[in-house]
């Protein structure tokens, strides 16, 4: 989630280099990193060996592969500037479900982007349909536009987000989209909260078909959003895991699985 005040990414750390590992099809090679197939598949797909981060790009100070895990950590005296993604190489998916485990330990916020642009001027940076992570589980699950339209819609909401004319500014108000309409509700927030494992592994499942878009936590849906907005919404794109501006925190992602619908 990109907060008000925090509207820009992270730059590379002096010295830092860059994992650039692109993930390709080879009839002769045998290896093993492939790009998912756009087509509609009856089986998930790992995204993550377990060992390596081939097949994804990112920010070499931030992220490695730690017991088996995807880690973003951001250390005292080493806090970001701006937020920054972890991006998947292997193609850019338009309806499909995603899940993965994470633990988020410390006093951040992280997520999960989808059906993403990447920013040709900031590095490694995303604008597009987050799943959002905290630590307060205050936010986690709901669905958060980065550099965008801001909150679509809070824990427990099932949201319609109807045709705008006009900029996103005229509508993104207080980190809010004032022009969706409420549809239904998927529960108070204070008892979603009780759903999600404090520092420990929840996790987190993404639906997205069409217009519509699911986040789902440990098996409950969370939030839920149907995007008529036709100026703005998006189907098709990069996605990415996030770590974001603010207190030291750690973020781990493991068992990463997609399946095209």
């Amino acid at each position: 989630m990109l907060r008000s005040g925090n509207c820009l990414r992270s730059w590379i750390s002096a010295g830092g280099f860059v994992l650039l590992v692109s993930a390709f099809i080879s009839c002769t090679s045998g290896g093993n990193q492939q790009e998912v197939s756009t087509m509609g598949q009856e089986e998930f797909v790992a995204l993550f060996d377990g060992t390596s981060l081939a097949g994804w790009r990112g920010d070499s100070t931030l992220w490695r592969v730690e017991d088996g895990a995807i880690v973003g950590e951001i250390v005292p005296g080493k806090e970001l500037e701006r937020n920054s993604f972890i991006i998947w190489e292997g193609g850019r998916p338009a309806d499909f479900e995603l899940i993965a485990e994470y633990r988020l330990t410390g006093q951040g916020n992280s997520g999960f982007n989808y059906r993403s642009e990447e920013l040709p001027d900031v590095p490694f940076a995303l604008r597009g349909y987050q799943a959002d992570i905290d630590a307060a589980n205050t936010y986690t699950g709901q669905n958060y536009e980065e550099r965008g339209r801001t909150i679509l819609a809070f824990p427990g909401q099932q949201m319609h987000l109807p045709p705008v004319e006009g900029e996103i500014s005229d509508y993104a108000k207080g980190n809010i989209w004032t022009a969706g309409v409420e549809t239904g509700s998927l529960g108070g927030r204070d008892s979603l909260k009780t759903l999600i494992k404090h520092e420990d592994w929840n996790e987190l499942r993404i639906v997205a078909t069409g217009n519509r878009l699911q986040h789902y936590i440990n098996g409950t849906l969370m939030s839920e959003v149907v995007d008529d907005d036709e100026k703005n919404r998006k189907f098709e794109g990069l996605m990415g895991f996030q770590v974001h501006v603010g207190p030291p925190m750690k973020i781990a992602f493991r068992n990463i699985r997609l399946k095209n619908l």
